[in-house]
């Protein structure tokens, strides 16, 4: 069974290239008979025409129905249709372009254009913004069109036509699709023991990590034993996605930032993510999830937001909060941007650094406890339980206060859930049900006959010999075998 149709309008616009037993006509395609649509199958659509039920769509679109991966898919299509808009996709795009990119056309030249063939282009300056460009819109060949003004900008973004290329970009994009399709088909054919493949995004280089290397070890482990093939990939791997069923995000996640591209764009590939987008956006804004929790009556800190361009009434906020209070950034993680104040002066002083970062930030009594406890569910159900506790001489479990200091955390307790007072857990689970059915770590604390949800992270922490502690290997084989769930019934949607 084919694993790749490489799709054509007519047969004379591969003639250029090598022969390939992959290649078939878009008629060809889309007549295909039964015993030959199902299984997994990669779709390159070279067809001449993408608009709107021409073939290149219908190629796409059928591709899609199958359960196919296609590129481009409908939605790149749709998108591209659009073009115009894509500052609403990344607002910094033009930064890629700086200033007249030296060496390319002539001094005078006030247009020009390029052409990216699977996210490569010749002009070396140019290839952050193909790589950019290719992840918005996952297209075999775009056309690329700028315009000088005060500065150089992106005037046009069309998908390319193949029949249309000279020898020099001929050559060009023969070099581009053996590696796009090698590095996509690069697993030996062996390896079919796994029904899935899964990709694990993490950063090598992030300083405090959701996951250290060991706890993705056994994430992989599990994950084979499971039958899912499980790669590590990074933020350079965008274009990759196709390649999988499912995505795990061991990062920690942002709006603003890659690991929310890539779970938006999973999640629009139809693979099977956690984090999915909607829980990075309920739980990466602190402002959102204290009105999210307040508006359902989950018990929180005293909380109050303060505005940048409003008058600040410094009396109130001490007559309500008393000293010393906390003040938030609404996307900190880490303890990172929670800070103490402990009289008027600091807490102006505070105010005035903060408001830099947010033009809203969160004020919340101080709730002062030895430890916090992480509750973790996965899909509405607890399966593990810790106490971290503060940093020595400190407030907060990780102490960002000082260069002596900083990294360090507090110690930790993992305890089985059963251990857990069941007014914990029975809290944590109402808040964790406000956002989804996803992996969640509830922050809380225990005060005078309260529990508090202080947080909930839509990535927590899975770091070996602490949250594991308790359930060891089991804890990895829980979260894999809710993919392995999840992916069997998506797939069995499909049959």
């Amino acid at each position: 069974m084919h694993s790749l149709y490489i799709v054509v309008d007519r047969l004379e616009d591969w003639a250029p290239y090598y022969p390939s037993s992959d290649l078939v006509t878009v008629e060809a395609y889309l007549t295909l008979p039964e015993s030959k649509k199902a299984g997994k199958t990669q779709v390159i659509n070279l067809c001449r025409d993408y608009d709107y039920l021409g073939t290149g769509y219908y190629c796409s679109l059928l591709a899609e129905a199958r359960g196919q991966r296609v590129i481009p898919s409908i939605r790149s299509i749709n998108d591209l249709a659009n073009h115009h808009y894509y500052r609403l996709y990344d607002n910094n795009l033009d930064k890629y372009l700086g200033k007249y990119p030296a060496g390319y056309g002539q001094p005078d030249t006030e247009y020009f254009g390029i052409k990216i063939f699977f996210g490569r282009v010749s002009y070396p300056p140019l290839e952050k913004l193909a790589r950019r460009l290719f992840e918005l819109y996952p297209s075999p060949i775009l056309n690329v069109e700028f315009k000088r003004g005060e500065r150089w900008e992106i005037v046009g973004i069309t998908p390319g036509n193949l029949a249309e290329l000279n020898e020099n970009e001929q050559n060009q994009f023969a070099e581009a699709i053996d590696a796009y399709s090698r590095k996509i088909w690069r697993k030996p054919r062996s390896r079919k023991r796994f029904r899935f493949e899964m990709a694990i995004l993490y950063n090598p280089q992030e300083e405090f990590p959701p996951s250290d290397t060991k706890a993705l070890k056994n994430f992989i482990k599990a994950g084979n034993d499971l039958g899912l093939d499980v790669d590590l990939i990074d933020k350079n791997d965008f274009a990759r996605l196709l390649e999988y069923d499912a995505l795990f995000i061991r990062e920690t996640t942002a709006i603003d930032h890659h690991t929310y591209r890539f779970a938006k764009r999973a999640e629009s590939e139809g693979l099977v993510v956690l984090d999915d987008p909607d829980s990075i956006l309920k739980c990466a804004n602190k402002v959102f999830l204290a009105d999210l929790l307040s508006a359902h009556g989950v018990p929180t800190p005293k909380t109050q937001l303060i505005i940048r361009d409003k008058p600040l009434d410094f009396d109130e906020l001490e007559q309500s909060f008393g000293y010393p209070l906390v003040l938030k950034i609404p996307h900190g993680s880490f303890s990172r941007g929670v800070v103490k104040a402990h009289g008027r002066e600091e807490l102006e002083n505070q105010c005035r650094e903060l408001f830099k970062e947010s033009a809203i930030l969160l004020v919340q009594e101080y709730v002062l406890t030895d430890y916090d406890w992480r509750i973790g569910f996965l899909n509405n159900r607890p399966i593990y339980a810790c106490k971290y506790f503060m940093a020595r001489g400190h407030w907060q479990i990780y102490n960002h206060s000082s260069d002596k200091a900083k990294g360090k955390s507090g110690g930790f307790e993992t305890l089985a859930v059963h251990e857990v007072p069941k007014d914990v857990v029975k809290t944590a689970a109402k808040a964790v049900k406000l956002i989804g059915d996803g992996f969640y770590g509830v922050d809380m604390k225990q005060i005078a006959g309260r529990n508090v949800i202080i947080e909930i992270n839509d990535n927590p922490s899975i770091d070996s010999g602490v949250e594991d502690d308790y359930l060891g290997e089991d804890l990895y084989r829980i979260i894999m075998e809710e993919f392995v769930r999840r992916l069997e019934r998506k797939h069995s949607a499909y049959a």
